[in-house]
């Protein structure tokens, strides 16, 4: 009778343990399909990508250099040759011009000390030419500001224009931000664009005179802001101003060509020697070579040199006239 109690109770409990396992294997293995499913549906789907990082720092590269970057930020030079390319138009950076007035510096310079042993005359023939990166700068700067100047009665006429025709003072830039071509274009672009995100009258013209610092615009942005404050007849204001300013680029003309006679002076005075040198050197180099190889041409040189210089700063001084 025991015998019969405990088979009863091992097959019970066999079929017990049997219908869980089987129970548990189910779930698990239905389990193990929704999660197959959900790992497929997850992979299929297209992840959103996450938001970029935006760095908000306003970094500015000065040069291409990472060391010579870092030295560029630390001095104020920097920023007065930033501007200074800004205004010639040019699309270099600073640590670029720098490297290229030292190239134009060092290579000259060693070639001339190498071909004569004068440490003082290749050191000033390599500040001559080390200086020709500044000097191309200066030109682009100077041409771009007598675009600018010859460019700025006709925007004045037509800024004149439109404030006749009931346009306002914003508007009237807008225009000559579309209608007249660079530089006066987009320099008025700029000023545009600065009072509609949010700046004053005042302080967009400011920049517009730090960017172009040309007397011609001092009068026009003086009288706008004079206008601004007490108000009166723009239209009129800016009319006389152009006619004023036709004139003193007129007069500004005529001195240049009474000048004329002087500045070519000037310049033949001050190359003639050069190029004469250079050719009896060409044609004689052993009676030519004579003024560096003794102590007394070298100190002819070092006169003749300064002498020139300070005769071509006189001239520059006397046909130079501000207008």
């Amino acid at each position: 009778m025991l015998l019969v109690i405990v088979l009863v109770f091992l097959g019970v409990f066999a079929v017990a343990a049997l219908l869980l396992v089987a129970s548990g294997t189910g779930t698990s293995q239905q389990t193990k399909r929704t999660l197959t499913v959900l790992q497929a549906a997850l992979t299929a789907a297209d992840p959103e990508p996450p938001d970029p990082i935006v760095d908000v720092r306003k970094e500015e590269l000065l040069s291409a250099v990472p060391m010579l970057n870092r030295m560029l930020l630390r001095l104020e030079l920097a920023p007065r040759l930033r501007h200074l390319l800004y205004q010639a138009n040019l699309k270099w950076t600073a640590g670029g011009l720098i490297l290229m007035s030292i190239t134009s510096f060092v290579i000259p310079a060693y070639l001339f000390h190498l071909k004569t042993g004068l440490v003082g005359f290749s050191l000033l023939l390599g500040l001559l030419v080390g200086a020709s990166p500044m000097v191309f700068v200066l030109f682009k700067r100077k041409a771009r500001f007598g675009k600018f100047e010859q460019q700025l009665p006709e925007a004045l006429d037509l800024m004149v224009s439109a404030l006749r025709a009931g346009h306002s003072l914003n508007s009237s830039i807008d225009l000559v931000a579309h209608e007249v071509p660079d530089p006066v274009g987009s320099e008025f672009r700029i000023c545009f664009d600065e009072q509609n995100y949010g700046l004053e009258l005042k302080t967009a013209m400011n920049n517009l005179i730090y960017r172009v610092p040309l007397q011609d615009l001092k009068m026009v942005v003086t009288a706008i802001l004079i206008q601004k404050e007490s108000g009166g007849n723009l239209a009129e204001v800016l009319d006389k101003v152009a006619y004023v300013i036709r004139e003193r680029f007129r007069l500004k003309r005529q001195v240049r060509v009474h000048t004329a006679q002087g500045r070519m002076t000037g310049w033949i005075l001050s190359l003639l020697p050069l190029i004469l040198g250079f050719g009896l050197y060409m044609i004689n180099p052993d009676n030519m070579s004579l003024l560096w190889k003794r102590e007394i041409g070298v100190k002819l040189l070092y006169l003749s040199g300064s002498m020139t210089v300070v005769g071509a700063l006189i001239i520059r001084k006397i046909v130079n006239m501000d207008v």
